[in-house]
């Protein structure tokens, strides 16, 4: 691939033909991977059909070692899915493009690829980075249209009222506003220091909450407990290493709320 060229690698013989408009629902890695863990397991949870691999010369240069031991180039892959009420393409990725004209141009082409199979509304799934642990994460939400902010409390989400949202995640619902496409971003609150399966978890029950969709969760929870575990020792470490170490250097504390949004 030449420089900031984008590669659309089909799967499916034929693109699936939805009873409904399709929901666009995107999980990109970030901080916490909180979309990405949220995407990737209903992905599985609903046995959803492999359409497209999108390879980018903007993605970083490296290849993964998948699961089965086999490498491959970084890519992001979209999924369908749908029942006979509810139809979605799922997005999933190894990583977001490096600079800012790539991620136009990949949200661009990711809102075509949607919208030629008659997607009217997207999601995005990210993170709400406090910078400090919590018990029971909050969801925040953001939407490009009055209407679906106004039912944010119905489902549990906390209505964001300030700030920014970085990259594909702010990108993408920003860009389906031009287009007439309605655009939704649920952010889980997580401490940005972990791989974050209780801020998944929570992030992607509101979801479910709006598309009206029953997935299960257990294998999605068993992650969360891990989380939970992993924070406990890190929370008892901090407070066992309290007090002045050799030479006078104070022990790192638990960081402020910064309330970035990634």
């Amino acid at each position: 691939m030449s420089a900031g060229e984008i590669q659309f690698v089909y799967s499916a013989k034929e693109m699936p033909k939805f009873a409904t408009e399709p929901h666009l629902v995107c999980g990109f890695p970030g901080s916490g991977y909180v979309g990405k863990l949220a995407i990737d397991h209903l992905i599985q949870e609903l046995h959803a059909e492999h359409l497209v691999d999108i390879y980018s010369s903007s993605f970083p240069p490296q290849v993964m070692i998948r699961t089965d031991g086999t490498a491959d180039l970084m890519k992001n892959s979209i999924f369908s899915w749908q029942d006979k009420e509810t139809s979605l393409l799922l997005l999933t990725g190894d990583s977001q493009p490096s600079n800012p004209d790539s991620e136009y141009a990949l949200a661009e082409q990711i809102l075509d690829f949607g919208a030629r199979l008659g997607a009217k509304q997207v999601f995005t799934l990210a993170a709400y980075i406090t910078g400090v642990f919590v018990d029971k994460p909050r969801v925040f939400g953001t939407a490009t249209d009055a209407s679906i902010v106004g039912d944010f409390a119905s489902h549990g989400v906390s209505l964001m009222d300030s700030g920014s949202i970085n990259g594909m995640n702010g990108l993408v619902i920003g860009i389906a506003k031009l287009r007439g496409i309605k655009g939704t971003c649920l952010l889980g609150e997580t401490s940005g220091y972990v791989v974050d399966a209780k801020a998944s978890k929570a992030v992607l029950e509101a979801l479910l909450s709006i598309i009206n969709v029953n997935v299960d969760m257990s294998n999605l929870e068993k992650r969360a407990k891990d989380t939970e575990m992993l924070i406990q020792t890190i929370e008892q470490q901090m407070s066992g290493r309290g007090g002045l170490t050799q030479e006078g250097q104070q022990q790192p504390q638990k960081p402020r709320n910064t309330g970035y949004i990634s």
